[in-house]
């Protein structure tokens, strides 16, 4: 096994929908500009309450990459 240097970038992702699609949609959306991502920790889940029903989650996240030689 080869050995890696990774760097690590943090986000925070959204969704109206559910803790997992905030995960899903800010993992590719930091896709589209950082290259080689290997994986992902969740560290905060948050959330914005209106009238008493959950209206988002917020999803903080660390991602791991490799970098390139």
């Amino acid at each position: 096994m080869s050995e890696e240097t990774y760097g690590i970038s943090e986000i925070v992702g959204t969704s109206k929908t559910s803790v997992d699609d905030a995960i899903r949609t800010a993992i590719a959306k930091a896709g589209e500009n950082r290259r080689h991502i290997r994986w992902f920790e969740v560290t905060q889940v948050r959330g914005h309450v209106e009238d008493q029903q959950v209206a988002h989650f917020q999803v903080s996240l660390k991602l791991g990459y490799t970098l390139e030689d």
